[in-house]
């Protein structure tokens, strides 16, 4: 399943992931962002807020566990999950296959801070996997927090 090309304009590795912008924030009216995921196995973010949007997630393959606030639940193909804004959260990619996501968010916040942390795709594949380092962790907790977004915890073991 992760190795398909995903369509997009723009391919970007963040983190150990492969993303598109299929809509930018910019886009129309109300701000809204799709921004579609191929993640490997066991990724998982950083305990995370959004102070100023809602995240909103579809997964179209794969099956992953998420935690938002102290609830967990497992979701699958074709479900949609939605992490209020003001709300711990994160989540475990569990399918030994990987996943396929849509994220949608209304607002600039996500979208920039995902574009400030990634960089451009050498390949429509996901990046060589690499354990984040004490700076890496640094630098994503700093662009997060000037993106409306406050890092609480680790990611899920």
């Amino acid at each position: 399943m992760i190795n398909r090309t995903i369509a997009g304009k723009e391919l970007l590795w963040f983190n150990n992931t492969l993303v598109a912008v299929q809509i930018s924030s910019v886009d129309g009216e109300d701000g809204v962002c799709v921004i579609e995921h191929r993640l490997p196995c066991g990724d998982s973010p950083p305990l995370h807020v959004h102070r100023n949007e809602d995240e909103i997630f579809h997964i179209i393959e794969g099956r992953m566990r998420f935690r938002i606030d102290d609830r967990e639940r497992i979701v699958g193909t074709g479900e949609t999950v939605i992490a209020p804004k003001g709300l711990p959260h994160t989540f475990k990619v569990e399918s030994p296959e990987g996943a396929h996501t849509l994220t949608i968010t209304r607002g600039s916040d996500f979208e920039t801070m995902v574009r400030m942390a990634s960089r451009p795709a050498e390949r429509p594949d996901l990046p060589p996997p690499a354990e984040p380092t004490p700076e890496m962790i640094e630098t994503l907790t700093r662009i997060c927090a000037e993106n409306g977004i406050e890092i609480v915890g680790p990611p899920m073991g």
